[in-house]
């Protein structure tokens, strides 16, 4: 019984969209029956009123035009056939008027104004002019005018409105009560058919409700058959996509956090331990002892310049990721190469260096941050490569749209579970060994978001054994879409 009243306090509750489609329907149901109603009212109203003048002269015109023109008809010693429950009084010359029969069920016999009985007497003998009027009772009365020829007198007769009121009357309530029938009817048979019609909402309701901050990969059906419903629920499937994918990325950026912050922490630490177990040799008495001195205040100085550099990695970081500004200007890439070839093979040692670059290659970069990438790629190519057979190339080439920029090695390659990884912050492949070079991991992600920052892209191909190549694709600004 509870959950019964609880469906109908449901269905039926003041904001429900049941009660407004269902009250509104109705509320316009009504008014077109009302509409309806007195437009039969007023045309049943003249159309009756009609009937009755047509009836009252089709009676006038079967007395014949001698007993009308008797001079005695009019005087009482004379008297016609006519209708029972009407009155006849005659007008004439003069406006004199003259009642001759007074039917009481008719009430009084009013008279009209002398411009009136005129306009009568100048119409024609067939068309009656009539009017309702209300005698000195208060009773309204429909008076009929009639011209009598070729006297020249007018007939009136009048009779009561009560009995065509009394048949409108009854085809209102007639109608009143078959219009209550009908909304009854429609009541019933809407409400059926509008539960029906609201089940895909109800459906959506329903699932809504399942949908929480872990279960976002539940979906709408996005073909219900009703046009509006489903494109609710496909807008709706779109918005729980792009939440899933703000809370995956909200949640990778936190896993990020986490390990960039356990990393940095690792970084930060090895160096300080480092220099802190330096430290307490020297004051245990390794100070006063020339050899071990040095060999301490030199592995606290390589210690001190990795942290420098892990600091200035991490603060360049941040400001391309909070502040990411570059000065771009018109440079000729190719005087930047063969600006730093004398520096790039001073870091390559004993490796062969080679270099292939295009003459005339420009592009609108930064100077110095393209520099930076370079070396960044270089130094990677180094520390990757043997120290005697090692082979770099750093080659520059130029297609309509593009600037190519690669820089090749023959060093051992990186398998290819790593290459997706390759510019997360503080990702080695060798732990140990980058350790060895004193590589933090920072240098490619600094790459990456320092080419992003041109609109350009950095892509890695690598075979284990056979070397890897980074290839950095900068816009050059005399490609075809450069006026445009």
């Amino acid at each position: 019984m509870m959950r019964g009243w609880y469906r109908i306090r449901r269905i039926f509750a003041p904001r429900s969209l049941r009660l407004q489609l269902l009250s509104r329907s109705l509320f316009i149901l009504a008014g077109l029956l009302l509409l309806i109603g007195v437009l039969q009212y007023v045309f049943m109203e003249q159309f009756l009123i009609k009937n009755k003048v047509a009836s009252i002269q089709s009676q006038f015109f079967s007395i014949p035009l001698d007993i009308w023109a008797n001079p005695n008809f009019d005087n009482g010693r004379t008297r016609g056939p006519f209708l029972p429950e009407a009155s006849l009084a005659f007008v004439g010359p003069g406006d004199s008027f003259r009642v001759v029969t007074n039917n009481p069920r008719a009430g009084s016999v009013p008279r009209l104004s002398a411009e009136e009985y005129r306009e009568a007497l100048g119409r024609e003998q067939r068309q009656p002019r009539y009017q309702i009027v209300r005698d000195d009772k208060g009773m309204d009365q429909l008076v009929v005018l009639q011209r009598i020829a070729p006297r020249g007198r007018l007939a009136q007769i009048s009779t009561s409105m009560e009995p065509i009121r009394d048949v409108l009357l009854s085809q209102l309530w007639t109608f009143l009560a078959l219009a209550a029938t009908a909304l009854g009817i429609g009541v019933a048979a809407f409400l059926p058919v509008l539960r029906r019609t609201l089940v895909p909402l109800s459906n959506m309701i329903e699932t809504v409700e399942q949908i929480d901050a872990g279960k976002l990969d539940e979906r709408l059906p996005a073909h219900q058959g009703q046009l509006e419903i489903d494109r609710l629920s496909r807008s709706f499937n779109r918005m729980l996509e792009r939440l899933e994918a703000s809370f995956e990325t909200e949640k990778e950026a936190k896993e990020q956090m986490r390990r960039f912050i356990a990393d940095a922490s690792h970084e930060l630490r090895t160096p300080l331990t480092s220099i802190h177990g330096f430290l307490e040799v020297l004051l245990r008495g390794a100070a006063q002892k020339p050899d071990q001195l040095d060999k301490a205040l030199r592995s606290m100085y390589g210690e001190s310049e990795r942290l420098n550099k892990l600091v200035r990695d991490l603060l360049l970081l941040a400001r391309l990721d909070r502040h990411p500004t570059v000065d771009l200007k018109e440079e000729a890439l190719s005087d930047i190469v063969d600006e730093m070839e004398p520096q790039l093979r001073l870091l390559a040692g004993r490796r062969n260096v080679q270099f292939s670059v295009q003459p005339d290659v420009s592009a609108r970069i930064d100077k110095d941050k393209i520099k930076q990438v370079l070396l960044n790629l270089f130094h990677n190519a180094v520390q990757h490569t043997d120290p005697a057979e090692g082979i770099v190339r750093v080659s520059l080439e130029q297609t309509q749209e593009e600037a190519l920029l690669t820089v090749h090695d023959n060093g051992s390659g990186i398998p290819e579970e790593h290459v997706p990884r390759l510019f997360e912050r503080f990702y080695r492949i060798d732990s140990s060994r980058a350790r060895i070079y004193g590589g933090a991991g920072l240098g490619l992600s600094i790459t990456k978001s320092i080419v992003e920052l041109h609109d350009g892209t950095i892509e890695v191909n690598s075979r284990v054994g056979e070397g890897s190549s980074f290839t950095i694709r900068l816009p050059v600004s005399g490609g075809p879409h450069a006026d445009e």
